[in-house]
């Protein structure tokens, strides 16, 4: 199968959890002998047009990003690639426009991914997102929260797939437990990280013997360093800035909490990484976080509203057996990732007419 990707920013451009999710699908889709295009702005040196990578072929539709023409040249060379399926994202909204235009003139059927939970409903931006709701063959996104999201833009409740971002099991079965506290939180530190709400109920618990491993970097990263010292509990939390999901997985295992309090998730990559490390898990519950979902019905998962009920729920935790694989989530596996990929496909393809 030939999957033209349509997604004017990639992994190489910069980071973000939406773009390294079409980074992990690609590599799937390669690795199960699939033939891999990206319709992006240029990111590589040099003159061609077309340029191979690790076994994707990336096509510049366009020298830098944010120029206008990006739509409609999108869709030209769309057609020229003459793919199965063309799958696009709503990061720009208004790409999804000759996205649809390149399957239309290349008979595919067009898939979008949707992964965050975006504010505009009016204006150009507004109708745009309602276009890219409205008329792919099928939408999927990361969590129930933000299909509501795709939902309330016009979207069809039987276009929308729900398909969390998958984990790599085997590397998680065969980490070494690292270094780092019995509880971890891990999330890039913005406003929306809100891990003022752990450490307030850290600072309850301080009767107990604990040590917090802050995984992440961010604008407010210093706010949050002044807090735990204003709180008196900076000699047991300790911040360890960015590290590798390798790094991720192995202060996971060696930890026995994962809590999780942002206001604002699309989807909880780590929260999931950490349950199947074996983490107890602790979601402080935000209208816009889909954190919640991953821990609904989870024997070894707690729902918080508050930061005093986190200090209970850390109490409780503090019960439960200490596990170093849970295996229970082995249906996020790479291989499940894709192959619910491919039925999304195959329903889209179906949809279209194209069976």
């Amino acid at each position: 199968m030939r999957v033209a990707f349509v997604s004017e920013t990639t992994t190489h451009h910069e980071h973000g959890d939406d773009l390294d999710r079409l980074a992990l699908l690609a590599d799937c889709l390669l690795d199960r002998g699939h033939d891999v295009h990206v319709c992006c702005a240029q990111w590589w040196d040099g003159q061609p047009d077309v340029f191979d990578y690790d076994g994707v072929t990336y096509h510049a539709v366009t020298p830098d990003r944010g120029q206008r023409w990006f739509a409609p040249k999108a869709a030209g060379m769309v057609r020229t690639l003459g793919p199965d399926v063309v799958h696009a994202t709503s990061r720009t909204p208004g790409h999804v426009y000759g996205a649809r235009w390149g399957a239309l003139l290349a008979g595919a059927p067009l898939v979008v991914d949707w992964y965050d939970t975006p504010e505009a409903h009016g204006g150009l931006t507004g109708r745009a997102y309602g276009y890219a709701a409205r008329k792919p063959a099928v939408v999927v996104t990361p969590s129930r929260t933000v299909k509501t999201a795709v939902r309330e833009h016009g979207g069809r409740t039987d276009a929308i797939r729900v398909l969390p971002t998958g984990i790599d099991m085997d590397r998680i079965r065969h980490a070494v437990p690292g270094g780092g506290g019995d509880i971890v939180c891990s999330r890039r530190l913005d406003g929306d990280a809100n891990v003022e709400s752990l450490f307030l109920a850290l600072a309850e618990f301080r009767e107990y013997d604990w040590n917090c491993t802050i995984v992440g970097d961010g604008p407010a990263r210093a706010d949050y360093e002044r807090q735990a010292r204003d709180l008196r509990i900076a000699d047991r939390v300790d911040f360890v800035g960015d590290c590798t999901v390798d790094e991720r997985v192995e202060i996971f295992k060696n930890a026995h909490v994962y809590v999780h309090t942002a206001e604002k998730t699309p989807f909880a990559h780590d929260l999931l990484r950490a349950l199947a490390c074996g983490c107890v898990g602790i979601v402080e519950y935000h209208a816009e976080s889909s954190a919640h979902e991953l821990i609904e019905t989870y024997p070894r998962g707690f729902r918080a509203t508050s930061d005093e009920e986190i200090t209970e729920c850390l109490v409780q935790a503090g019960d439960l057996e200490r596990k170093a694989v849970d295996e229970s989530f082995a249906e996020h596996d790479h291989e499940q990732f894709l192959d619910t990929y491919l039925t999304a496909y195959a329903d889209a393809q179906a949809a279209t007419g194209l069976f």
